[in-house]
């Protein structure tokens, strides 16, 4: 079995000051392609360090991707610690001086001094082309495992991993056969309660279901080799069936679903949003086909009290959906009202009636997670509503105060 490793550099990855987005993305990109990572670790910007680092990286590992200190300043240092590692020197390139001077003709500056430094690389290197930066990569063989050196901005990673540091790994290693992997994003079901009723369905071999919890979905992902399509079909069938009332969405998030279904069945959407401060409609907008759904909308201040002073928050936010919808000359109007003592309400509004909950949250969430929890729960009222489904259902972290519904009749009369 392949070994493969991935080392990021530098002080702002190793202290927290950035989030590694990088290393995740690669061990994810990886194993649906069949290499998956057996290790991953991260050094600060030490010269001595990082070449002890890759030395030992070289002992136990076919393959090692190192990401990150390819720049033109004086704490990039991956160049000198593979030359370090690999004993040897580093050398210039002077084909990548050429590109880096066409690089800065092309914007019609000067090429700073700094830069020279980016084309010196250990003896013996093969360039790794990085078509939008000045961060070549390169691939150098240290004792009997090949490194490849990347930079550490995302654009240029991605590009580069995907055009030539896989297509080059799947030309050595042939044999090895990527994944296939369905993923099911559910709502309110916990990931011990879902995983409590798929450990009984027995999985044919080559096939594994993995879990990903993260605000506030749980994702199910079903991996199964690539070339078995009949049987994957009938087994995420299966899956579906018995977690659906909690599946929002397949292979694609929430939101595109959303879009797709607004589109589908041309609906208009306007917003009026109190507790989650204009966060529902920002993602909304996140997507190009909800975004050409949503009209009108307007954030009101927690301040502000909706309706009349004594009056009951639920009904509260029941009237303030028909009169966004009227108002707005919409289809639908989506509500979030008040956030008070750890609760909420909601309501969506349609001309065959109007839906309403009360909702309290189990445990005390910070400010920006509440917001999107909110929203996700309005979101899947939506998702209902245009799906044909009833449209209150339970979450786990959410309990039901009061729920109403009132048809269009009874909105009439009153």
């Amino acid at each position: 079995m392949i070994k493969i490793a991935m080392l990021s550099t530098g002080e702002e990855v190793l202290h927290g000051d950035i989030v590694d987005t990088n290393a995740s993305w690669l061990s994810s990109l990886f194993f649906e392609h069949g290499f998956s990572l057996c290790k991953r670790s991260t050094v600060g910007d030490s010269l001595s360090v990082l070449a002890e680092e890759l030395l030992m990286l070289s002992f136990n590992n076919d393959v090692v991707v190192v990401n990150g200190g390819l720049g033109p300043t004086t704490d990039d240092l991956s160049a000198e610690a593979a030359a370090k590692a690999a004993n040897t020197t580093l050398v210039p390139f002077q084909a990548w001086l050429d590109q880096l001077d066409t690089f800065f003709k092309q914007r019609g500056v000067p090429m700073p001094k700094g830069n020279t430094k980016q084309a010196m690389l250990p003896k013996g290197s093969e360039i790794i082309d990085n078509p939008v930066g000045t961060a070549c990569g390169f691939q150098l063989k240290i004792n009997d495992c090949t490194f490849f050196f990347t930079p550490g901005v995302p654009s240029e990673f991605n590009l580069m991993v995907e055009n030539q540091i896989l297509p080059r790994l799947k030309e050595e290693y042939p044999e090895v056969q990527g994944y296939h992997c369905h993923k099911l994003h559910t709502l309110g079901a916990s990931e011990s309660s879902l995983s409590d009723i798929l450990d009984k369905i027995e999985l044919p071999d080559g096939y594994y279901l993995g879990y990903r919890s993260y605000l506030p979905y749980i994702e199910v992902k079903l991996f199964s080799p690539r070339n078995d399509e009949e049987r994957r079909a009938k087994l995420l069938q299966l899956i579906y069936s018995n977690i659906k009332d909690h599946v929002v969405s397949v292979d694609e998030s929430l939101i595109a679903h959303l879009g797709h279904l607004a589109r589908e069945k041309n609906v208009s959407i306007a917003t009026s949003e109190q507790s989650t401060q204009g966060w529902l409609t920002q993602w909304l907008h996140s997507d190009d086909n909800m975004s050409q759904s949503c009209r009108h909308g307007w954030v009101l201040s927690e301040g502000l009290v909706a309706g009349e002073p004594d009056q009951d928050e639920l009904a509260a936010t029941f009237a303030m959906a028909g009169a966004t919808r009227e108002k707005c000359g919409s289809d639908i109007a989506l509500v979030t009202g008040k956030l008070k003592d750890n609760q909420f309400c909601i309501a969506l509004s349609t001309a065959s009636g109007e839906w309403g909950r009360k909702l309290e949250f189990y445990r005390k969430y910070a400010l920006a997670d509440q917001k999107v929890m909110i929203a996700t729960v309005v979101g899947d009222m939506l998702r209902r509503h245009l799906s044909g489904l009833p449209l209150f259902s339970q979450y786990s972290s959410l309990k039901v105060i009061k729920e109403l519904h009132l048809p269009s009749s009874a909105i009439s009369e009153s």
